[in-house]
């Protein structure tokens, strides 16, 4: 990792379909359909939006044969209405659904934690790829690694890496180069603790493969969106990237826009910024630098910190190197940057993009986004999602909530809203939304709460990662969720928080 100046990683070109990814080609953006797979219409007429929006690159969910069998039309569909797109299959459970879609598609997408690999299943789809020009992401989920990996390192960035490399050294073995992989956390420290941790071990055995980011369950509105410029960005400043999905629990087409202010954003990264103290620093090893207990925002009092202020094209490096020259090392230091755009939402990314990662690492202890155009109670709220969403201060109710596919059960976007409706009052805790079973208990396995859908009209409650009530009516979930923070104390009948959480 580069601390001084901005260089892309080097990866290898992958060409799929009329997309080209890595090499000198600029990050790609991407989405994921949410209608039924096995509905060809409503997934052409969505997959069209995705494509108006300005994604390449757009992937379905192929759950079982049947719905891997109809990519056969969707695909003939898309080309007939003249979508310039490549299309992805995602598979979780079926490795013969991967072998059904591998025939239509243009790259198909396996998580290793739900792949077997011991009886060459993984050679046969690799050349099954080969044969026809079609590309391989090595998908790896934080909540779903594979038994035998979680019972050694247990759900960490370590064991994230240790599942992809697994099948990249297959990849690697037979002279596959048409892989991608990816770490997916909903996490914003694990996720990036993950891709810098497969950067540096993809490197130490000759691997360029591309790599595609993305925050997991990253949920709505404003808050969804900085959470996913968090990580993002602090990967995309660190050079790692080649394509990015921005997952929210909206209508896909929503997610391009976001994910191609955030490429367009790191294009390019001006000026060189000397480190005189880079042993203060490790990237694959969270510190906290000072003793700062609570990190705060521009509006709170700030005697005892050391205001830096970034005025450079590369706000990150440039903040970054100033922290590690202090002649104090553990000084507290709130960061600046100040932001002219008219769009909230856009300050609210860039803030989060070139600030966060800054927090996420444990470097600074408060953040002052300057935005004159906003008011400043609305600048406040962005600076305590940006700290939440880097872990380092939390303020507000958390969702969890994945973006949905043609696996939900229910529709996540209006069930998302009643629940915030209900429940963002409530202070420091986490609570997973989740649209089915397949990533549902994984991936909100940092959550205090779950809703998971279970069935058609039928969820599923947790409390941690225990079932407290199986296939209850959806009319009746909501309120049994309620009763269940009631039950374990939680429950505050006053709005007492920091702030109201934007659902636009």
């Amino acid at each position: 990792m580069e601390l001084t100046k901005f260089s892309r990683r080097p990866s290898c070109e992958v060409a799929f379909g009329p997309v080209t990814i890595g090499g000198s080609h600029p990050v790609a953006v991407q989405s994921m359909t949410n209608t039924d797979t096995n509905d060809t219409e409503a997934c052409v007429a969505q997959i069209g939006r995705i494509a108006a929006a300005g994604g390449r690159i757009v992937r379905l969910t192929a759950q079982g044969r049947r719905e891997a069998e109809n990519l056969q039309n969707i695909a003939r569909r898309v080309r007939e209405e003249g979508l310039d797109v490549a299309l992805v299959a995602d598979i979780h459970f079926l490795p013969e659904a991967a072998a059904v879609a591998a025939q239509y598609v243009d790259k198909v997408r396996i998580n290793p934690g739900n792949y077997r690999t011991e009886h060459g299943e993984l050679e046969a789809l690799i050349e099954q790829c080969r044969e026809r020009g079609v590309a391989l992401r090595i998908g790896v989920n934080h909540g779903s690694l594979a038994k035998r990996v979680f019972d050694e390192w247990g759900d960490t960035p370590q064991g994230m890496v240790v599942s992809a490399m697994e099948f990249l050294r297959v990849c690697q073995r037979v002279g596959f180069d048409r892989a991608v992989v990816s770490m997916k956390s909903s996490n914003t420290r694990v996720m990036v603790a993950a891709y810098r941790l497969l950067a540096e071990a993809m490197e130490a055995e000759g691997m360029r493969y591309p790599i595609h980011l993305g925050v997991t369950e990253a949920g709505n509105g404003l808050e969804g969106r900085i959470k996913s410029a968090v990580g993002i960005g602090a990967l995309l400043a660190d050079g790692i990237g080649d394509t990015i999905r921005v997952s929210l629990t909206e209508a896909p087409e929503h997610e391009i826009p976001v994910a191609q202010l955030l490429a367009d954003y790191f294009a390019e990264r001006p000026g060189e910024f000397a480190v005189c103290h880079p042993e203060r620093y490790s990237p694959t090893e969270f510190r906290r630098r000072s003793r700062v207990a609570v990190p705060v925002v521009h509006d709170e009092p700030l005697d005892g910190f050391r205001i830096l202020e970034a005025v450079s094209g590369n706000p990150t490096a440039e903040l970054r190197a100033a922290i590690l020259d202090l002649e104090q090392p553990d000084e507290p230091v709130v960061v600046k940057r100040r932001y002219d755009d008219a769009s909230l939402e856009t300050v609210a990314v860039k803030a989060a993009a070139d600030l966060g990662v800054l927090l996420l690492d444990g470097l600074a202890d408060g953040i002052w986004v300057d935005a004159p155009q906003h008011a400043a109670s609305a600048i406040r709220e962005v600076e305590l999602m940006i700290l939440q969403a880097a872990r380092a201060r939390f303020s507000h109710t958390e969702y969890i909530a994945c973006p949905s596919c043609g696996r939900t059960l229910y529709d996540i976007e209006k069930t998302l809203a009643e629940i915030k409706s209900r429940t963002s009052h409530l202070k420091n805790l986490k609570i997973g939304v989740m649209g089915c079973i397949v990533n549902g208990p994984g991936e909100m396995a940092d959550a205090d709460y779950g809703y998971v859908g279970a069935g058609p009209g039928r969820i599923t409650l947790y409390k941690g990662r225990e079932v407290i009530a199986r296939n209850i009516p959806q009319e009746e979930a909501l309120d049994r969720l309620i009763a269940l923070i009631k039950e374990h104390g939680e429950w505050e009948e006053t709005e007492n928080s920091e702030f109201r959480i934007q659902n636009s």
